[in-house]
């Protein structure tokens, strides 16, 4: 889920940055801090979105630096446990396809793909179920529902985010439309 939160802390301004624009010497320094980072808690920062407030900085004795206490936005991406996302899908692999969502990447297990028994085709770089005929390949834009987070902040590579397919109205997007026609079908028979 994307979020704008706001946000205390004390920056340091250095001295050679003394007589600049402070706001925007903040900002600068904000962005170098914060920007791109994982937090555990709040999640992915994606940007400074504005400095709110800025407070009187103090000098400290033998450092030179001013330190400000300061109020700031971040947009931050945070997935959720049982949140519903769109993403596509940027690697299949034996063990499942990994979907992008926003700056993070999930992974839909082989198991969690689809209701069918699935081969994987190294070639076409795709999984594919047995009985259905249904595909999955890099490109396609799926929906899934998150059901396992695991955030590390200190790689973001190791950072897990375990989703599923199998359960009504998700799955690659021509798949639920699909689903939707049939239903709609089915409605207008009755």
């Amino acid at each position: 889920m994307y979020k704008i939160l706001k946000v205390l802390d004390i920056v340091k301004v250095p001295p050679d940055e003394f007589g600049n624009d402070l706001k925007e010497t903040i900002k600068k320094i904000l962005i170098d801090k914060y920007e791109s980072r994982l937090d555990k808690d709040i999640g992915f920062v994606l940007s400074i979105v504005d400095v709110n407030k800025v407070g009187t900085g103090l000098v400290v004795h033998g450092d030179g630096s001013a330190y400000h206490p300061v109020e700031f936005e971040v947009l931050v991406y945070k997935p959720e446990l049982y949140e519903v996302v769109e993403g596509e899908v940027v690697d299949v692999v034996e063990f499942g396809a990994f979907v992008r969502l926003g700056p993070l990447d999930g992974l839909v297990h082989v198991s969690q793909i689809m209701d069918d028994y699935v081969v994987y085709d190294p070639k076409r770089e795709a999984i594919i179920g047995k009985e259905s005929g249904k595909v999955i390949e890099i490109g396609d834009i799926v929906r899934a529902r998150i059901v396992a987070v695991s955030l590390r902040p200190e790689r973001k590579r190791g950072s897990k985010i375990a989703l599923t397919m199998r359960q009504p109205y998700l799955g690659k997007i021509e798949w639920i439309e699909e689903e939707k026609k049939k239903k709609e079908k089915n409605m207008m028979v009755k």
